[in-house]
């Protein structure tokens, strides 16, 4: 037995020995490489550090790998050229002789009105379309990650985490092929076999295998999904959050020209300034179309416009391009009218001396000098305007809605506790935050279409009210025309009237004739808003109102609710629009509704200043999410027993812990109350000692409740 176990134990110092000389071999090597490579200057290497730490991966297997890596983007210098680009579709030109440079790093905005072809040069960009002339030139090296709204319909039962890993292809393929060789060393030990294995663990480690799950769950968590989701299956999830996982995917490739299709319109507030964070200092190129003022604000260095078949660039983002339009367009209106006074006044000389002999070879000479002329346009006008109120017949009374000590709960999942709403005529309210908070949830309640756990909901006098959401675009009925549409939402107008309406809403002449079926999901947008603010209604209650709407229609929609006379509350993430609409802010926080009284503007600076002060004093941050507050058990409705001294004793306690649980939840309400009347941040000291009574409070009553849990099981 002993002596098979020292024959056992040879073998294994002999297979270490050989191992060691391997590795000796494969850091010798390194060693070389590094002469090599240090003696050219513009070359430098880290293939010493890359084999030192081979060595220490099978000197010390259990060894920590690093968290955190940054991969540098080989970028060319010169990526794509866009030359004289022609594409139709069918009898509709989009794009005649277009030409555009992209560079590396360059961060593009591209814009235009709905239907001009933005979402179409994406295509031909990565060959989905092939363009009917000219040219697209594309460096060799140039990768491509395109997210576009056809990746809705992919579906899986996979992971969310694994359909985000897919991103890295060849890592997964080496892992794979690193376990079979770990597998066979057990069988089959050769030298062959460690300096493959070192080869396959050295290419890995360079492809960022041993952080790709770490930076795929980061993104992932960045984008709004919890630690515990990334372990369901992508087939769980809804549309929008399957545009997440696909987004994840396509930013974890790290390619070299980001191509994004309306990035924002399935992401909420903190997902879209995640996002934000991550292309500023994003080192590939981007284009991104998109709606959103403030998005493209904030990731863009060059807006480029598409407009009339050509791409017309700006060189700063979408602020600077509205500027400088603005200063263009005047030159162009100034070159415009000079023009036509000088054809006016050709056209009056050609008019006056054609007939004469003595000066008719001048006037030809100017006929011709007229047809060889190039023209210059006229500036198109593509600011709408409203011009009319948007009005209703019955006026409400002062309280819109009252809602009381409500709570709404599904199963056991608890969405508000014990939550107030108060509206008065004429609020403009937006209703912000992240998905998943409640808050189509309160406007459900708010609507009276679903009833609270507890609590009471009160509508005012002479309040009529009107609820728009994205199943409203399901609720137009399909063979009608736009204009028979109206004329069925019953607000008796006319059909002039009705006409003024649509016009205001980019439905102009023989389009009011148009059937719902034929309409893209931004003009049925339109009708349906159109419908809902001709209803008569003196409440409106709009979920996502923007979303499918382009810049022109947001626009308008935003002077639509200017000249509006009533109240309502808008959810959305659109924050040009809430900044430009709202006068209060509610967002949900702790389980319960609040509210800042100002513009969104206001709001933001108000919770940076918020986040600073609860950094400051080390506490965590006001908007993070909270644990679920404790469920008060129910008595059990069995004969109780006699007590026990130890029983009596813990039941005296839970009465203590119950009347202190009591008294902190009205400390902690009216701290909040103090935290929430922006007086405070003008007062440093006093800011710092509510903000610590606050937290003092909160830590106190998370013990208590915890001490109640385990006295109420006594």
């Amino acid at each position: 037995m002993l002596s098979c176990l020292i024959d056992t134990l040879s073998r294994a110092f002999d297979m270490l020995s050989r191992l060691i000389d391997t590795l000796s071999r494969v850091t010798d090597r390194a060693s070389r490489a590094t002469d090599t490579f240090a003696s050219a200057s513009d070359r430098p290497s880290n293939a010493t550090d890359t084999f030192a730490s081979l060595t220490d991966t099978f000197a010390n297997p259990a060894a920590p790998r690093p968290r955190v890596r940054t991969f540098a983007l080989i970028t060319p210098t010169q990526m794509i050229s866009i030359s004289d680009l022609d594409f139709h579709f069918g009898s509709r030109t989009l794009y005649d002789s277009a030409s555009l440079h992209i560079k590396p790093k360059d961060k593009i905005g591209l814009i235009g009105l709905n239907g001009t072809g933005k979402s179409t040069l994406l295509r031909l960009l990565v060959g989905e379309y092939k363009a009917d002339g000219g040219s697209i030139s594309m460096s060799k090296e140039v990768s491509l990650g395109f997210l576009n709204q056809d990746l809705l319909s992919y579906d899986t039962h996979e992971s969310i985490l694994h359909v985000a890993m897919q991103a890295f292809e060849e890592a997964l393929k080496l892992q794979d092929q690193i376990e079979k060789i770990l597998v066979e060393f057990e069988t089959n030990y050769t030298d062959d076999l460690v300096e493959k294995l070192a080869d396959l663990q050295e290419r890995f480690e360079a492809l960022g295998g041993y952080t790709m799950q770490a930076r795929a769950e980061e993104i992932l968590e960045g984008l709004g999904f919890s630690t515990e989701e990334l372990q369901k299956p992508l087939k769980s999830f809804s549309g929008g959050w399957r545009m997440r996982v696909m987004l994840a995917k396509i930013l974890l490739q790290q390619p070299s020209l980001l191509l994004l299709d309306e990035p924002t319109n399935h992401l909420d507030l903190p997902s879209i300034k995640w996002i934000e964070n991550y292309l500023a200092d994003y080192e590939g190129a981007v284009i991104i179309v998109s709606h959103d003022r403030a998005f493209l604000d904030r990731t863009t260095n060059t807006t480029v416009e598409v407009t009339g078949g050509k791409l017309v660039p700006y060189a700063g983002n979408y602020t600077y391009y509205l500027e400088e339009k603005e200063e263009r367009n005047l030159i162009q209106k100034g070159a415009f009218e000079n023009q036509q006074a000088q054809i006016r006044q050709a056209e009056r000389f050609i008019e006056r001396f054609k007939a004469k002999a003595s000066k008719a070879k001048q006037a030809q000479s100017r006929v011709k000098a007229l047809d060889k002329l190039e023209r210059i346009e006229d500036v198109a006008q593509d600011a709408a305007k409203i011009n009319m109120k948007f009005t209703f017949k019955v006026e409400p009374g002062r309280h819109i809605l009252r809602m009381e000590h409500v709570t709404k709960k599904y199963d056991q999942k608890l969405i508000f506790r014990d939550t107030n709403v108060h509206i008065e005529r004429g609020d403009k309210i937006a209703l912000i935050g992240a998905n998943g908070k409640g808050k189509s949830t309160l406007m459900r309640l708010v609507a009276g279409t679903e009833a609270p756990t507890e609590g009471k909901h009160q509508l005012g006098h002479n309040v009529i009210m009107s609820f728009y959401a994205q199943h409203q675009l399901e609720s137009l009925t399909l063979d009608n025309e736009i204009l028979q549409e109206m004329s069925e939402a019953g607000s008796k107008r006319n059909d002039m009237e009705l006409r003024s309406v649509l016009g205001s809403f980019l439905f102009t002449g023989e389009e009011v004739f148009k059937k719902i079926k034929v309409l893209s999901g931004g003009e049925k947008s339109r009708v349906a808003l159109a419908k809902t603010l001709i209803s008569e209604a003196n409440f409106l209650l709009l979920d996502e109102p923007t979303n499918h709407l382009d810049m022109v229609s947001v626009n308008i929609l935003i002077q639509a609710l200017e000249q509006y006379e009533g109240t309502f509350i808008v959810i959305s993430h659109d924050r040009y629009f809430v900044e430009n609409v709202a006068t209060k802010i509610w967002f949900i926080e702790d389980y319960q509704l609040k509210e800042y009284p100002g513009t969104y503007a206001e709001y933001e600076l108000w919770q940076e200043d918020r986040e600073k002060a609860a950094k400051k004093a080390g506490l965590p941050s006001p908007s993070a999410n909270k644990p679920q507050p404790k469920e008060e058990k129910k008595a059990d409705p069995t004969p109780a027993k006699t007590p026990s001294p130890d029983q009596k004793k813990a039941l005296k306690e839970l009465a203590e812990v119950e009347a202190n649980i009591d008294k902190l939840e009205k400390e902690l309400a009216g701290y909040e109350k103090e935290l929430a009347d922006p007086k405070i941040y003008q007062n440093a000291a006093q800011l710092k000692d509510t903000t610590l009574k606050f937290e003092l409070v909160k830590k106190e009553l998370v013990k208590l409740n915890d001490r109640w849990e385990i006295l109420a099981e006594m």
